[in-house]
C-alpha cells in the first residue's frame, strides 16, 4: 500500500469513526443541538467528553489502519514471493505448493489463478523441451546440421586465409623492426612498427575468438562437462588467462545440453574479444530441480542499460539461447569491474527424477 492511500484510509477510518460516536452521543441525548454540544463540553476526569471522543476515534482509526496495512503487507509478500518463483522458472518451489496458505493469504480466487498459471507454464516448459529436441529440417538436413557445415567451412577459410595472412604480416614487421634496430636505432619509424604490430595482434586475437566461436554447435559425443572442459582447456592454449573451473556431471536431454554448450561457447567468445579478462570462472551445477551456469570474469565490465546499443557484448543471443529451453540469463556487470552471467534452466519432474 502506497504511503498516500495509508493516509487517506486512516483520514476516512478517522471521519467515520468520529461520524459514528457523534451520532450516539446525539442519540443518547435531547437530541438537540444545544443538549449535544453541552454534554460534549461536559468534564469527565481531566477533559470534556469530546476530547475522549477524538482520542477513541483516533486510537480505532489507527488500530483499522494498521490492521489492513499488515493484511496488505502480507498479501502483497505472498504474492510477491510466489510471482517471483515463476518468473525465475522455479515451478516446484515449495512456497508454490502451499496451496493452504495461498488461500488464507491470497484469497481462493487469486490462489487458484495462480495455480492455473503454474501449471500452464509447466505444460508450456515441456512443449518448449520437446519442440527444441525436434530437429528442423531444410532440404532432407536439419538446421544444425547446415549450420555447422557452414560454421566448418567459414572456419577453413578463415583460418586458411586471412589468418595466414596475419600471421606472415606479423613476421614481416618483425624481421623490419629487427633491420630499424640495426641501422638506426633511434629512427621515428620504430614507433609506427610497434603501433603496426598492437593493431595486428588485436586483429589475430579477434580471429582467435572467432574460430573459436565457429566451432561446432555439438558436443560430438562428449558430456556436457567434458565439452566445456575441452573449451576451456583449448581458450588456454590461445590467450595467456587464468581460468578456474567447478562442473558437475549433470546430465540433461540432448538439446539442453547443447544450447548450454553453445552458450558457454559464446561467453568464452566474449570474454576473448571483448572482456580483457585476466581470470575466468565457470561453474555448472545442479540445485534442487535445476542446472545453474555461470560464467564470471574480472575484465573490463560494461552498462546493463547500454549494452543493446553499443552491441559490444551481443548477450541478446545467450538470452534467447536460454529461453529456447525454458530457462532465464540473468546478468550483472559493471564498468571495470567484470561481468557475471548466470543461466538457470528448470527442469521437469520426469527429467529431475531420472
Amino acid at each position: 500500500m502506497k504511503p498516500h492511500r495509508i493516509v487517506w484510509q486512516f483520514l476516512f477510518t478517522l471521519i467515520l469513526i468520529g461520524a459514528l460516536e457523534a451520532g450516539i452521543v446525539y442519540l443518547v441525548t435531547t437530541k438537540t443541538t444545544q443538549g449535544f454540544l453541552t454534554i460534549l463540553m461536559t468534564p469527565v476526569f481531566a477533559g470534556p467528553i469530546l476530547a475522549y471522543l477524538i482520542s477513541g476515534a483516533v486510537l480505532v482509526a489507527l488500530i483499522v489502519t494498521i490492521s489492513t496495512y499488515s493484511l496488505m503487507r502480507v498479501q502483497h509478500n505472498q504474492l510477491s514471493r510466489r510471482l517471483t518463483q515463476l518468473v525465475a522458472g522455479q515451478y516446484e518451489a515449495p512456497v508454490l505448493a502451499r496451496t493452504t496458505q495461498a488461500n488464507a493469504a491470497l484469497g481462493q480466487d487469486v490462489a487458484e489463478q495462480l495455480e492455473a498459471l503454474r501449471q500452464k507454464m509447466i505444460r508450456l516448459q515441456h512443449e518448449i523441451e520437446r519442440y527444441s529436441s525436434t530437429p528442423i529440417l531444410v532440404g532432407g538436413e536439419s538446421k544444425e546440421e547446415i549450420l555447422t557445415q557452414e560454421r566448418h567451412r567459414l572456419a577453413r577459410e578463415l583460418h586458411d586465409s586471412v589468418s595466414q595472412q596475419l600471421f606472415a604480416a606479423m613476421m614481416m614487421l618483425s624481421a623490419l623492426r629487427s633491420v630499424v634496430n640495426a641501422t638506426t636505432p633511434d629512427a621515428p619509424e620504430l614507433k609506427q612498427i610497434k603501433t603496426i604490430e598492437s593493431v595486428i595482434n588485436e586483429a589475430q586475437a579477434e580471429m582467435r575468438a572467432l574460430l573459436l566461436h565457429l566451432r561446432p554447435t555439438t558436443l560430438e559425443g562428449k558430456s556436457l562437462r567434458e565439452g566445456i572442459i575441452a573449451l576451456l582447456q583449448e581458450l588456454q592454449t590461445k590467450i595467456k588467462i587464468h581460468i578456474e573451473w567447478e562442473l558437475a556431471d549433470v546430465h540433461l536431454p540432448a538439446a539442453v545440453e547443447d544450447n548450454l554448450f553453445r552458450i558457454v561457447q559464446e561467453l568464452l567468445s566474449n570474454t576473448l574479444r571483448h572482456a580483457k579478462a585476466q581470470s575466468l570462472e565457470v561453474y555448472l551445477r545442479r540445485v534442487d530441480t535445476n542446472v545453474i551456469l555461470r560464467v564470471v570474469d574480472d575484465g573490463v565490465g560494461f552498462d546493463p542499460k547500454t549494452e543493446n546499443t553499443t552491441g559490444s557484448y551481443g548477450l541478446s543471443n545467450i538470452t534467447e539461447r536460454a529461453a529456447s529451453v525454458g530457462g532465464t540469463a540473468k546478468v550483472i556487470s559493471f564498468p571495470k569491474k567484470g561481468t557475471s552471467v548466470e543461466i538457470r534452466v528448470p527442469l521437469s519432474k520426469e527429467v529431475a527424477n531420472d
